[in-house]
């Protein structure tokens, strides 16, 4: 039977800047790199969370080819590629001001909403990543 989710997968055509920007400024850990003949596998963690990780991961060989590579880079682009991320934090407007202050760019405004305060961001190639302070029940 099935336990746990342990990796969530989002595609970054650059897998460096990508290091730069989740360990960087969002506070990730480097869990693995490790190149795999065409492939480099990227996974980072929360601090304290190691049994969850996210795979930024390169579009190409061996996965793909070249022309569906390029097709996945324009989506993710154009924010269409399916790259979401949600994270808990226990005080929305301090993180926000936390990630503003490290370079962040956030386009939308922590907001108060049925289930807490949330606000959203991309990454530098477009994955969402929405935040929220969940109310208390």
């Amino acid at each position: 039977m099935l336990t746990a989710i342990t990796i969530t997968q989002i595609y970054v055509p650059d897998q460096d800047q990508a290091l730069d920007f989740y360990v960087g400024k969002l506070g990730f850990e480097v869990q693995s790199d490790m190149n795999f003949g065409p492939m480099r596998w990227l996974t980072v963690n929360l601090p304290g969370q190691p049994d969850r990780a996210v795979l930024l991961e390169k579009p190409g060989a061996p996965s793909m080819s070249e022309e569906t590579a390029a097709q996945v880079r324009e989506a993710i682009a154009k924010g269409v590629a399916g790259g979401h991320l949600f994270f808990a934090c226990d005080d929305a407007y301090k993180t926000h001001a936390e990630l503003k202050a490290t370079g962040v760019e956030i386009d939308e405004e922590p907001v108060d909403q049925p289930y807490g305060i949330d606000f959203g961001l991309r990454d530098p190639f477009g994955n969402h990543i929405r935040i929220a302070q969940m109310k208390q029940t």
